[in-house]
């Protein structure tokens, strides 16, 4: 069910590509600036330590300073570079489908939740319309009664009375699936004409419990296609080391050596993809308010042909329709028993 409902989703409300083309990437450098300066002061210094204590023990203030400077230039750059290329890859590094299902899978009251909240004013009609339609259906009941009060009557009509009006309201949640004009009357099944509110619901419900940016992050940092986002991660790292070593490269090689000098860019480069998670959250407000995910969907998903906005409700009355309507076949048939026996 659950798969169905994000199926539609994800090939009709979603698309990655343009979703993330609304993130810029020189914002994004500008709101992590502080965090990500932080960050990788404080892995310049562990690793300095580690591979030239007494260089970099004996480096000027003034030295340093220079560093740090060229660090947080160079440090925009590259987180710029990086996030170009995750939005030119994002479908390489997040797999939203994938995410959404594993969310329910994991916590079943999302699915219910969705459901309840997009068919809120649908659930309450099946639960009325039990006294509706059963009173209309009862009449013809009694009629045949009157007319014919065999002991099998009032228990076969029940189960008949119960299965019909199950399947009547089912029906007319779901149909007439367009507009049908009668006179000065239209016909459209009730969910159907609620498309403009039950889109707003929908999105919010999503954006919410499902496709927030803290869970977007998770999904990119930790799910089945991470390893892709982390290579692109280390790539873009060892420029960005190189870079900052700048002019001092021959002079750090002849102090340490070509093989410590690689190693040591793999470690900055391994140091970053560990603590980068922890600073993310300070992307969380800026990518939220960029890819704007909650309008997008709502605004899609208003604008779909019934046949296919049908698909976001049906699927929670479809797997279980017939249950449904047996159901209230089968308590008609005891609420005929029930009168025969207080009758005899």
């Amino acid at each position: 069910m659950a798969s169905i409902c994000f199926d539609l989703m994800t090939t009709k409300l979603l698309n990655l590509k343009e979703i993330f083309d609304l993130l810029d990437p020189k914002r994004f450098s500008e709101v992590m600036e502080d965090a990500i300066m932080l960050m990788l002061d404080s892995i310049v210094e562990e690793v300095a330590m580690k591979y030239m204590p007494n260089v970099w023990s004996m480096l000027p203030k003034k030295v340093k300073d220079e560093i740090i400077v060229v660090m947080n230039i160079e440090s925009e750059t590259f987180l710029t570079t990086f996030m170009e290329e995750v939005k030119e890859h994002i479908d390489d590094v997040l797999d939203i489908k994938q995410m959404t299902v594993a969310a329910c899978v994991r916590e079943k009251r999302l699915v219910n939740k969705i459901f309840q909240e997009c068919g809120d004013k649908e659930f309450t009609f099946i639960r009325r319309s039990g006294f509706y339609f059963g009173f209309l259906f009862g009449l013809i009941q009694m009629g045949v009664f009157f007319v014919y009060d065999a002991s099998w009557v009032l228990p076969f009509f029940g189960f008949l009375v119960g299965w019909a009006t199950n399947w009547v309201a089912l029906k007319v949640i779901f149909r007439p699936l367009n507009p049908i004009k009668i006179g000065c009357f239209s016909l459209h099944g009730i969910f159907l004409k609620r498309q403009m509110e039950v889109s707003e619901t929908f999105a919010r419900v999503n954006c919410v419990e499902i496709l927030h940016t803290k869970a977007i992050w998770e999904e990119i940092l930790s799910g089945p296609k991470s390893k892709n986002f982390f290579a692109m991660l280390r790539a873009h790292s060892i420029v960005f080391t190189e870079r900052l070593v700048g002019g001092m490269k021959p002079i750090t090689i002849a102090a340490m050596g070509s093989q410590q000098f690689s190693e040591m860019k793999e470690e900055i480069a391994q140091k970053i993809a560990d603590k980068l998670p922890s600073v993310m959250p300070h992307s969380y407000e800026y990518t939220t308010e960029a890819l704007d995910m909650e309008n997008t969907i709502r605004e899609r998903m208003q604008k779909l042909p019934y046949p296919e906005f049908e698909g976001v409700l049906h699927p929670a009355f479809e797997e279980d329709e017939i249950l449904l309507i047996l159901v209230g076949g089968l308590l008609g048939l005891v609420a005929g028993g029930i009168q025969v026996v207080a009758m005899y």
